[in-house]
């Protein structure tokens, strides 16, 4: 087998690819998602320049046609609008042909010109990376080829499908389709793990949609997020700045009044408050509602936890008339899921003043008081404690 000037192992080509593809998903998550797409960080010319030369050697991507694509997604997710939805197109025609669905959607100038502000327009960005996108790609062949011989030529390969398969597959695909979700986003984006070391904290999908401007994407204490890593390693030598975390909001116990504090938190972290709402409200009664009696209820219970806690609008058919029988087994259950709608009309009001979206969260925590439903209650005066979140 003919060699290169690095005559390695099989086993060390292997772990080659592996570090190869990994700078290429850093460079994807850390650059083009989570500073270019969504401003979470602003990043060192140094830093940038080097993502950027790295994506035009190993995926011959144009930064503002990525961008422009993966903005459009966020504004137009799970509609026939959205370059990529599984829940429209099917998750097989997304997950082996993501990177065909991109091809067809960057080739919609003006919806590439509409979301691409704020990308690099530089000289080079003109002169090279756009306008020679593929020679990069040809480059990294040769490189390979003079590095390692014919091996080369499968590294390359490897390189070249890894973004297309993980990236517009996997977590475009797959991402929207099966996987746990932490937070009740407007959309069907899942968390699917583990990926956490092959799509650098991409996996997080549930927490990237239900935070898009967060520069970090793990939200429980076991999700590990390698892009934030990198991006915490690359703030320490000042490559990088962070701009927005999601955090969770403060509880303060000496607060006891729902005021414009209140209000302000509540429409802030409005993913967190639901998130609570699903632990302490829904999962509590449906138990104790459909659980009493017989053991063997308890897998409904787990159902209608489920639905309870899903957005409406992302049920089929078959959910929502199970729903419907739930709800109607339990008038309960049917008090806590109005209470839940209630609540998200309260930050769904927000061209309404500020007196007025006060006096409907106050009026939202009297009801729950009224209820007679313990947890609901319990809930009602939690919501009193909370507090703008602390900074650190």
């Amino acid at each position: 087998m003919t060699t290169g000037l690095l005559d390695l192992a099989w086993w060390q080509l292997m772990l080659l690819v592996l570090a190869l593809t990994h700078v290429t998903i850093v460079s994807v998550t850390v650059y083009l998602h989570r500073c270019q797409a969504h401003r979470a960080l602003d990043l060192h010319p140094l830093a940038a320049h080097f993502f950027r030369f790295w994506l035009w050697l190993t995926t011959g991507m144009v930064t503002r046609e990525w961008v422009a694509i993966h903005r459009r997604h966020h504004a137009r997710c799970e509609t026939p609008d959205d370059p990529h939805s599984p829940q429209i197109l099917g998750l097989r025609k997304v997950l082996w042909e993501g990177a065909e669905l991109y091809r067809d959607a960057i080739r919609h100038k003006d919806l590439v010109a509409r979301y691409a502000h704020g990308t690099p327009d530089d000289w080079i960005e003109h002169q090279v990376y756009r306008r020679f996108n593929l020679v990069g790609v040809s480059l990294m062949l040769v490189i390979n080829f003079v590095l390692f011989g014919i091996p080369g030529i499968a590294v390359w390969a490897v390189q070249m499908a890894w973004i297309p398969f993980f990236a517009a597959g996997v977590i475009n695909g797959i991402g929207h389709y099966w996987g746990y979700r932490n937070f009740q986003s407007p959309d069907a984006a899942t968390n699917i793990l583990p990926w956490g070391l092959l799509i650098g904290g991409e996996e997080l999908h549930n927490n990237h949609h239900a935070f898009p401007s967060s520069a970090k994407l793990s939200a429980r204490w076991w999700e590990l997020d390698m892009g934030w890593m990198y991006i915490r390693l690359l703030a320490l030598f000042r490559l990088a700045r962070v701009r927005r975390v999601a955090r969770k909001p403060s509880l303060d116990r000496h607060k006891c009044v729902i005021d414009m504090d209140t209000v302000k938190t509540v429409i802030t972290h409005r993913m967190h408050v639901l998130a609570s709402y699903a632990r302490e409200v829904i999962k509590p009664v449906a138990y104790a509602e459909l659980c009493s009696a017989e053991r063997r209820s308890r897998p409904l219970a787990r159902q209608a936890r489920r639905l309870l806690n899903r957005e409406e609008s992302t049920l089929d058919a078959p959910s929502r008339a199970r729903l419907e029988g739930i709800l109607q087994r339990s008038q309960v259950l049917a008090t806590v899921h109005r209470s839940r709608q209630q609540l998200q009309q309260v930050w769904g009001r927000t061209a309404s003043s500020q007196e007025a979206l006060l006096a409907a969260l106050q009026q939202w925590c009297r009801d729950a008081e009224g209820s007679g439903i313990k947890a609901l209650q319990d809930f009602a005066r939690k919501l009193s404690s909370y507090a703008p979140a602390t900074v650190g």
